[in-house]
């Protein structure tokens, strides 16, 4: 099981979580959350008007073996509007690359923060990956 929260949050709400969003999915072959703006196709959606996270951005998949990655999605645009960073529990936060993907361990949790390059707003996206 994949477990996903969700929160965007401007400058002045900086530490806020009542607009925290939820979502999972079971760590079956296949599976996928996405998160983005388009509401037809990800179950985590940020504001229509934050322009700076893609239609789809991010997008967590089950393989075969029940193991979860995330990618970010290349969009229409060579450089992306926003910046992202992922931090796994126990390690410093680094930087996810446009276009990147990286394996979730099972057992592990951590955050993904997409920043926008043009103002003080950020999608924290924390997962929890169970081990089978």
């Amino acid at each position: 099981m994949l477990e996903l929260t969700m929160a965007s949050v401007s400058g002045a709400d900086a530490g806020a979580t009542a607009g925290m969003l939820m979502a999972d999915a079971p760590s079956d072959p296949g599976a996928m959350l996405r998160v983005g703006r388009d509401r037809a196709v990800c179950r985590l959606a940020t504001p229509d008007d934050w322009l700076f996270v893609s239609r789809v951005h991010l997008e967590f998949l089950c393989g075969p073996d029940g193991s979860w990655q995330v990618t970010w999605l290349r969009g229409s645009h060579p450089e992306p509007s926003a910046e992202v960073r992922l931090t796994l529990a126990g390690q410093p936060p680094q930087t996810f690359p446009y276009g990147g993907t990286a394996k979730l361990p099972a057992g592990s949790s951590g955050e993904l923060v997409i920043h926008d390059r043009t103002g003080p707003r950020t999608v924290n996206v924390g997962f929890y990956h169970e081990a089978p």
